[in-house]
């Protein structure tokens, strides 16, 4: 089969791989219709995370249609049309019983790659770095899908496949930051990020009861669609200050939450900017965290700082800001199974429309050209639907 793959820092290509195989008897093969870029794959495309190996498939964001099951796959049915979100479940596990999905403990083999880091590993992710479990990713022509019927969810008929598309990890990524900031009537909420998942973020924010949104980026397309959206907006490249800004529009409070949908590879001016970036790049950092420290300094006194950025060691950590403020953080990679279905249902009624993230179409063999456009934001680029 074609898949697109990883061969070293900033080196991509398609090439011809072997197909997936049943490797246990709880396992689906899905034929990939739709696969879409991640801006979580840029950290390991820039060499910022390590644990890829050259002519490792990557891409985990996906739908598709189930062309083979295992012996012991119960609920999902060859000829299914299905999303399957980025994270594995096993479904049987204390933190699957939780709903804390991206945590199960049964479906990373490479636990040992994370244990010394982390303490504790999370649950395996498709194609992303070989301590996230090594599996092969979702940008080809088909993929295998361990523990099928906890994964994968049949998408209804009035549920287009661009829709679905989203479905896999930007909507329940964004949905969770806003669940995570426990909105009550009335509430302000901040966004940092207007790609995918900000997006995402905001308009979950308010289907989740929030009275004011306001997304925080400096792209002009990704300002226009989260006015689209329904959010409010600033550019913080021509705003003096967004603290500022975002105490003139709160009376002086700040925003009760705020979410940051932007991670490692932020970008910010002066100083900051310098400071990070030649620390980064000399491998004494990992992350350019601007937007995380300038969430937490904007949120409101006792308020709570929800983050989806994806990070690894983080330098300059305010948490004195944390404790004097009384803020409340809270994180996790994607519980995607936790929130699927009722995607469904706000598309149903015309709530939510994944789609709207999709500024390209491509085949997947231009799978080099998607990425190219999507890390340098050319051509207006949001999101590169890619067709195996």
């Amino acid at each position: 089969m074609r898949a697109l793959v990883w061969n070293g820092v900033n080196d991509l290509a398609v090439e011809t791989v072997d197909d997936p195989k049943i490797l246990n008897p709880h396992d689906v093969i899905v034929a990939v219709t739709l696969t879409t870029t991640c801006g979580s794959d840029l950290h390991f495309i820039d060499g910022y995370l390590p644990g890829m190996r050259a002519g490792d498939v990557f891409g985990h964001e996906f739908m598709g249609v189930v062309t083979e099951v295992g012996g012991e796959v119960t609920q999902t049915k060859v000829g299914d049309r299905v999303v399957v979100p980025s994270f594995i479940a096993c479904n049987h596990c204390w933190y699957c019983d939780h709903d804390m999905y991206s945590l199960c403990d049964t479906t990373n083999p490479n636990a040992d790659l994370q244990q010394t880091v982390l303490g504790a590993p999370t649950g395996g992710i498709y194609g992303y770095t070989h301590p996230f479990g090594g599996y092969a990713g979702s940008h080809a022509q088909y993929v295998r899908v361990p523990f099928g019927d906890a994964n994968c969810f049949a998408v209804p008929d009035y549920v287009t496949d661009e829709q679905a598309l989203f479905m896999s990890d930007a909507v329940p990524t964004g949905y969770m930051g806003a669940d995570f900031c426990d909105i009550s009537a009335g509430d302000v909420v901040a966004v940092w990020g207007a790609g995918g998942v900000g997006l995402m973020a905001a308009r979950s924010a308010l289907l989740n009861g929030a009275e004011r949104v306001i997304s925080i980026d400096r792209v002009p397309e990704r300002l226009a669609l989260a006015k689209k959206l329904g959010a409010e907006t600033i550019d913080y490249a021509t705003t003096d200050s967004v603290q500022e800004a975002l105490r003139e529009a709160t009376g002086g409070r700040g925003p009760d939450s705020v979410i940051d949908a932007v991670g490692m590879e932020g970008h910010s001016f002066g100083v900051q900017e310098a400071y990070d970036r030649a620390k980064q790049l000399l491998r004494l950092e990992t992350d350019r965290a601007s937007s995380l420290r300038e969430a937490i300094l904007a949120c409101r006194k006792g308020g709570v700082v929800s983050v989806l950025g994806v990070y690894g060691l983080t330098d300059k950590f305010p948490m004195g800001v944390v404790l004097n403020k009384g803020l409340t953080i809270r994180s996790a990679q994607q519980h995607g199974q936790r929130y699927v279905p009722q995607f469904f249902d706000y598309v149903q009624q015309g709530d939510l429309d994944p789609s709207i993230l999709i500024t390209h179409d491509l085949p997947l063999e231009e799978g080099v050209r998607a990425y190219d456009m999507f890390k340098n934001k050319t051509d207006g680029c949001i999101r590169v639907a890619l067709r195996p």
